[in-house]
């Protein structure tokens, strides 16, 4: 039986797994933009360390519910997302600077 705090928690985690959704429905839509102008091309990692963000939120709602649980989620998956936003702040400053790619 879950208790009130879990069912609070947990709809918390479902309301950020459908905002995050909605983040990646506008973070495809962002992708095909990108791929057309130069200055952009730093938005790619960053979308898709917002892709991954999604997932990473839907893998933690379901384990908040006891469906899916594995370490795997709250290690290597939000490791991934902080090298690709280092990768996409290091191009940005570069495209900033004139160094495109």
């Amino acid at each position: 039986m879950l208790s009130t705090y879990d069912w609070i928690y947990g709809s918390a985690q479902l309301g950020a797994v459908l905002l995050s959704i909605a983040s990646a429905i506008i973070a495809i839509s962002l992708l095909k933009v990108s791929h057309n102008q130069k200055n952009l091309h730093a938005w790619r990692a960053l979308l898709i360390a917002l892709l991954l963000f999604t997932l990473e939120e839907i893998f933690g709602a379901l384990r908040t519910f006891g469906v899916y649980s594995n370490p795997w989620i709250t290690h290597v998956l939000p490791s991934v997302i902080l090298a690709l936003l280092i990768i996409a702040l290091t191009m940005q400053i570069n495209i900033n600077r004139g160094w495109t790619a």
